[in-house]
């Protein structure tokens, strides 16, 4: 589903590390940068176990003349596109895209208040230096795990300064939603970028609050849910077929290895289109989707492949592909 006449070659120029996980990426295009609006993203071609799969990574702050900039976390069990990215030396050659934005930020609030859960602060601190440059209201909260999952930090306290408050779980301090979120104004915008709990937790405090979720705008990992992963199985009885899921693998990544059709894009459980109905159900399904209503989710009749997982057990499914299509 991706434009094939997008693509182009790179090279990755350098590297830094943030601690013993996050590493940044610079990457030069063969035909330059692209200039973009904070948000924005790229997608990279990767190899997991010799089969091209794509991968979609935040740019990080303002534009560069010569260099994209994304940082990774390497995640362990992961799908493979971190460790591969972890892998690769200075002087690699890539396939990459130009940049696209599915999470925009919109001028003109009163007060923007953004969230960043670990290694989500990547696209929100190009959009705090652009609320900084045109004087906006703001303030950016940033929560990490501990002290190793802290990238930028220092980039942050030069050019923010006050307006960023980090928070360190391992050392006691934590964000208190409900005291942040209270004290903001109703017609303000919230953005998030983070882990689902940490979505979860904004979205209720919201609700509980009476502030409008329309105000909320947010991007996920595409990869992280409630539950740990496990393996699962996938059956599709009118192709006749039952996929096992490791642990390390999407469900549609799985059922594609099989030979099965699924329509996909974003693979970041944001776009719906991979989602398929769920026929029968052993155990539960740990959401991982922002596609799907509350409703939707709770009624376990539809599965968003990309990103979504069954737990305890299995899922039965049919997919929206016909071959006569």
């Amino acid at each position: 589903m991706h434009d094939q006449n997008d693509w182009m070659d790179a090279t990755l120029v350098s590297t830094r590390d943030f601690g013993p996980d996050i590493r940044m990426f610079e990457i030069a295009p063969k035909h330059g940068v692209v200039p973009y609006e904070p948000g924005s993203h790229i997608n990279i071609a990767v190899d997991i176990g010799g089969r091209r799969d794509v991968r979609s990574y935040s740019l990080i702050g303002q534009p560069r003349r010569n260099v994209y900039r994304i940082a990774v976390k390497r995640v362990n069990p992961s799908r493979g596109g971190s460790v591969w990215l972890h892998n690769l030396l200075p002087g690699a050659r890539l396939q990459v895209t130009s940049p696209r934005n599915h999470f925009p930020l919109q001028y003109g609030a009163p007060r923007y208040l953004l969230i960043a859960g670990g290694i989500g602060i990547t696209p929100l601190l190009g959009m705090a230096q652009a609320l900084m440059q045109r004087n906006a209201d703001f303030r950016l909260l940033y929560a990490v795990r501990s002290q190793r999952d802290l990238a930028f930090a220092q980039e942050l306290k030069e050019t923010l300064g006050s307006r960023v408050t980090l928070f360190i779980s391992e050392d006691g301090n934590r964000i208190d939603l409900q005291h942040e979120l209270a004290g903001f104004p109703a017609d303000g915008d919230v953005y998030f970028c983070g882990p689902a709990r940490l979505l979860q937790a904004v979205r209720d405090t919201m609700t509980a609050l009476n502030r409008p979720l329309a105000n909320l705008r947010f991007e996920t990992f595409g990869s992280g849910g409630l539950k740990p992963n496990e393996p699962f199985w996938v059956k599709v009885p009118r192709l006749g077929v039952e996929v096992a899921v490791p642990e390390g693998q999407s469900m549609l990544d799985a059922l594609e290895a099989a030979g099965v059709e699924v329509m996909a894009e974003c693979r970041r459980g944001e776009c719906g289109l991979c989602a398929v109905d769920v026929m029968a159900l052993e155990g539960e399904i740990d959401h991982r989707d922002v596609f799907l209503s509350e409703h939707q989710k709770r009624d376990n009749s539809r599965i968003c492949a990309c990103v979504s997982r069954a737990v305890h057990g299995g899922i039965v499914i049919d997919t929206a592909w016909r071959a006569d299509q």
